[in-house]
């Protein structure tokens, strides 16, 4: 089993910073002291930049299998450990659709050849697969998923006396995807009969509405609280739904927990003139103040997890009118280093960064020996470097669609390294060919 060592880190760890080494020994932590001595062991000194857990990324769309013209789980996973994520939790909506056993195991054997981060996959449940959900093994993935509002893939799941059967039969993590159709559907009438399929994509917001959210959110966390479900409420859009969180119990005492992506924090309707349908996701970026509320809700521990919905689509796709343009975008390899822009302008600490990327997704869902730098851990890591600008540009970007949202922005911070399983998977822009992702396990 080699051995590596990294010398002279700033390590950000469970709420503080602090200077140190750190052994790896095989694919786990051996050690963290003030100053390690190994001879056996290759040396990487960091020179004094930040040494954080790998992120711990709960929501990405890598499109295999049946959507591979737009990413497959070898390019994608490649994205994300050059943007220092070192897991992910893949969602059900591919072709066919994770919605049986075998298909879930079938994409496991598929993160087995080619994922080059660790991996797990969401279970998608439907109107009428609940016999086959009853039959999932706790720890056999990461959680299930409802999508309660129409996206891409087609798996609504409408019905409220199933809904509720699945709340009441399952024993993990419940994600939500959650938007009401029925106020969707009405909004979309009333647009395309003004402006028929070319609507202009700023109403996208008024289409997929605040009302539309928190009606279904709310919805929700009153069935999960009814039958004491645990449920996880995906990429948060508005204000509104922000108040229906807690925040006076701590994350492993909570039943009903919230998570919000990188590009909810980031854009809001303004940037529709410049970025046209390049922001165009499910639920809708919103008003510039419902940005403010999920970053105040962030902040004070009402919104516990920090996520991506990557979800690469063609240029060609996305270039098109309203109707036809399909909802997503690529963000893998730009939301940490998006996140360290705020923590350049004092938004958010760079503890705080950790505790919602990589600490909350493992305690969250239950993973085993990941998301904390302890010793005995997996040795899953990222240098960054806080004062190292570079330009988003189409030669840079790993993603197979070859586009970002983030294109021609100037991050002031870039991660200069990342290590998955103790392996050195991504070095100053050059990647590891050799692949050492594992598949999850889980503490349940």
């Amino acid at each position: 089993m080699g051995k590596m060592l990294i010398k002279n880190a700033r390590i950000v760890n469970e709420n503080s910073i602090f200077e140190g080494d750190l052994l790896i020994k095989g694919d786990l932590i051996e050690k963290i002291a003030a100053n390690i001595s190994d001879d056996t062991a290759e040396v990487i000194d960091v020179q004094g930049r930040y040494l954080l857990p790998g992120v711990i990324d709960d929501q990405v769309h890598f499109r295999e299998p049946g959507l591979t013209h737009k990413g497959d789980i070898a390019s994608e996973s490649r994205a994300a450990v050059a943007g220092g994520i070192t897991t992910y939790m893949e969602q059900p909506n591919t072709t066919p659709q994770t919605t049986t056993i075998e298909k879930l195991e079938e994409k496991f054997e598929m993160g087995a050849r080619s994922s080059f981060a660790n991996y797990s996959f969401l279970f998608g449940g439907t109107n009428d697969n609940l016999e086959e959900l009853k039959r999932l093994d706790k720890n056999a993935c990461s959680g299930v998923k409802l999508f309660l509002g129409s996206s891409t893939g087609n798996m609504l799941v409408d019905d409220e006396e199933v809904i509720e059967k699945i709340f009441k039969n399952t024993e993990m993590v419940i994600s939500a995807h959650c938007e009401d159709e029925g106020t969707i559907k009405r909004n979309l009438a009333e647009y395309k009969a003004k402006y028929g399929d070319d609507i202009p994509v700023k109403y996208h917001p008024k289409i997929r509405s605040v009302e539309a959210c928190y009606l279904s959110s709310s919805k929700a966390i009153a069935l999960a609280e009814k039958t004491g479900t645990r449920l996880h409420v995906f990429h948060l859009s508005t204000g509104k739904e922000t108040d229906l969180f807690r925040n006076d119990i701590p994350l492993e005492q909570k039943k009903i927990t919230a998570e919000v992506c990188v590009h909810h924090l980031w854009f809001s309707e303004e940037d529709y003139d410049t970025k046209g349908t390049l922001i165009k996701w499910n639920p809708a970026v919103k008003a510039a103040e419902d940005r403010d509320r999920l970053w105040k809700a962030l902040l004070d521990d009402r919104i516990d997890v920090i996520a991506t919905d990557h979800a690469p689509h063609l240029l060609g796709e996305k270039d098109n009118v309203y109707t036809k343009a399909p909802s997503g975008g690529p963000l893998v390899q730009h939301a940490l280093p998006a996140l360290l822009e705020k923590v350049r302008e004092k938004v958010i600490s760079l503890e705080k960064v950790v505790q919602k990327m990589s600490h909350n997704p493992a305690i969250l869902f239950q993973i085993e020996k990941r998301g904390f730098i302890r010793e005995g851990y997996f040795a899953d890591l990222v240098v960054v470097d806080l004062n190292a600008p570079y330009q988003v540009t189409k030669e840079n970007i790993a993603y197979k669609c070859k586009w970002s949202p983030f294109e021609g922005t100037t991050f002031k911070s870039t991660v200069t390294h990342t290590f998955v399983n103790g392996h050195l998977a991504y070095e100053n822009g050059n990647f590891s060919a050799e692949r050492r992702a594992k598949r999850l396990t889980f503490n349940r």
